[in-house]
């Protein structure tokens, strides 16, 4: 069982940055593969950005390409989301997500492929 705790959501103007975290705990985290998902109000939620265990093939929602950037350090069982240019279509409430299957070479940019969420970390960015 693994244990997911985002932070570092905000209110910030457009063109601003904000990195998110996430920390994991209570599990696997350093072999299983990670993501991030966003919901905004009245919508759906969406894929935005995955990564291998080991911090590879890193893959992106068409509209953060080039703005977003996902890591981790598994040493720290953190998982990251660096956001530049902000936009107000990025606002959301933003899920870190880890899937249960171990050494997994691919990342997925479906939700049903990950068992565990954590509660989320509002992110509003105005203009």
């Amino acid at each position: 069982q693994v244990q997911l705790v985002e932070s570092g959501g905000g209110l910030v103007q457009t063109g601003a940055t904000l990195r998110l975290s996430c920390t994991g705990s209570g599990g696997t985290f350093n072999r299983i593969g990670m993501g991030w998902f966003r919901q905004a109000p009245g919508k759906e939620r969406e894929f935005v950005a995955a990564i291998t265990w080991s911090g590879g093939r890193p893959t992106y929602v068409d509209s953060v390409k080039g703005r977003f950037t996902i890591s981790r350090v598994n040493a720290k069982n953190t998982l990251y989301l660096q956001m530049n240019s902000l936009k107000p279509e990025d606002t959301a409430v933003y899920y870190c997500a880890a899937e249960s299957r171990e050494f997994n070479p691919r990342t997925s940019t479906d939700a049903g492929a990950y068992q565990y969420w954590g509660q989320g970390t509002q992110v509003t960015v105005t203009s």
